[in-house]
């Protein structure tokens, strides 16, 4: 699956009536809606509905990780909720992935289920802090390896490992990437970043822009901005 625009806004809030409001304003701008921990926290599968009801494919950020068993039955619960593509962190190992991939595979439309590589909040100095060895690309790198051997359909990374993955991974390996920021933007608690136009050009199959436009003081002129910089760039 590829999206025809990639841009999918992050709703990273507790407040239904407010996601709902940024989604239909974005709509006609963008190409899918990202719900993650916070949402799913607070409003749960019912708010997920909601949000895909209005109408722009749903990535339910999950972030699973745990056991094999307890994943399998999370990603069939997320599979049902009418979402175009989910996610598990690609460091809860093989086993967990698989399962995860097993759970769903029956389910159709089944949804991309694609793993967690790097967080792009963090650099090499916070991995080394927490006691991971090697640089944040070669992380990347053997997670992506990783994932794809137990059969998922892709990846998150930052537009920074894109070309790794790429060559580790092939073409029609489903890169999405977070850390999106508009060129002398904020980076708030982002680290690997790169903007809407770099990160298309980088190979980028699905860019989450979240802060960029939902801070926005017009939301809809926010996407809008960044569609017209992808369409300059011919993406």
């Amino acid at each position: 699956m590829r999206f025809s625009n990639p841009v999918f806004v992050a709703l990273d809030t507790p407040d239904l009536s407010r996601a709902l409001a940024v989604a239909q304003a974005v709509k006609p701008h963008v190409g899918g809606l990202k719900v993650g921990l916070e949402f799913l926290s607070a409003l749960g599968p019912d708010g997920a509905r909601r949000i895909a009801e209005v109408g722009l494919p749903l990535f339910a950020d999950t972030k699973f990780h745990d056991i094999p068993n307890t994943v399998a039955g999370a990603a069939r619960a997320t599979a049902m909720l009418g979402a175009a593509m989910f996610n598990v962190h690609a460091s809860g190992g093989e086993a967990m992935m698989r399962a995860a991939a097993e759970a769903i595979a029956d389910i159709h439309p089944r949804p991309l289920l694609i793993a967690v590589t790097v967080l792009t909040s963090l650099d090499d100095g916070v991995l080394t802090s927490v006691g991971q060895q090697g640089s944040a690309a070669a992380q990347v790198e053997r997670l992506a390896i990783l994932a794809k051997k137990s059969g998922l359909d892709g990846v998150v990374c930052s537009a920074h490992e894109l070309a790794i993955v790429r060559k580790a991974c092939g073409p029609d390996f489903v890169t999405v990437v977070p850390g999106i920021r508009l060129a002398g933007g904020d980076l708030a608690d982002q680290r690997r970043v790169m903007t809407p136009s770099q990160a298309r050009a980088a190979g980028a199959d699905v860019l989450v822009v979240g802060r960029p436009i939902t801070a926005a003081p017009d939301p809809a002129a926010a996407a809008r901005a960044i569609a017209q910089e992808l369409a300059g760039t011919g993406t």
